[in-house]
């Protein structure tokens, strides 16, 4: 009976390419796994999250003008162009009011692109003017049994005032500040529900 010849430097060949295969193996799953974490989709923005955030505040009044305003009022009938004698009324009125001015947020547009939001407000405007009735005070007033005050005086005068002051305001820069108020409202509200990375821009 031929005795087979052992051979110590073929077996150690075989258990050194087995670790080998073993390594290359276990790299290999390793790689793929990180590869496979690397290529997890990125969270998804919801738009209806971000929709529903803005209209719980349809309407965002970013900033409040108060005020106190004096003018006076003079009427007289004429007849012709010429002046009717008695017949001339006057009064000083002062007053406070307040102007809330600040942009609609449901005319608000929304882009979602990726990971970039993009949030479109409109043009800043004035939102009320209420007057405060009980500041209301009337001086030098001054009346004719020919031509005595009435309503529509006290109304007309005051709408008249109303457009006045609104008009001082907004070249004093209310609305560009109520603008910028609104954006800075915006962010704080959409911020947190956005995920880690997203880009935010209002304009």
């Amino acid at each position: 009976m031929k005795e087979e010849k052992v051979r110590p430097f073929k077996t150690v060949k075989y258990l050194l390419l087995g670790i080998l295969l073993c390594i290359a193996v276990g790299a290999a799953g390793f790689l793929a796994g990180r590869k496979a974490m690397r290529e997890e989709p990125a969270p998804e923005i919801s738009a209806v999250v971000l929709e529903n955030r803005l209209s719980e505040v349809s309407e965002l009044a970013s900033m409040r003008y108060h005020y106190t305003n004096m003018a006076q009022f003079e009427s007289r009938d004429s007849f012709y162009g010429v002046t009717i004698p008695f017949t001339t009324k006057r009064f000083i009125l002062t007053y406070d009011g307040v102007i809330k001015a600040g942009v609609d947020l449901s005319r608000t547009e929304l882009d979602i692109s990726g990971m970039e939001v993009t949030v479109t407000l409109p043009e800043a405007e004035i939102l009320s003017h209420e007057l405060d009735e009980n500041s209301v005070e009337v001086f030098d007033e001054k009346t004719s049994i020919f031509n005595p005050f009435t309503i529509e005086d006290f109304t007309a005068f005051q709408a008249e005032q109303k457009a006045v002051v609104e008009e001082k305001a907004v070249q004093g820069g209310l609305l560009e500040e109520a603008g910028e108020s609104a954006r800075n409202t915006v962010r704080m509200l959409l911020e947190p529900l956005l995920p880690e990375g997203a880009v935010l821009t209002v304009q």
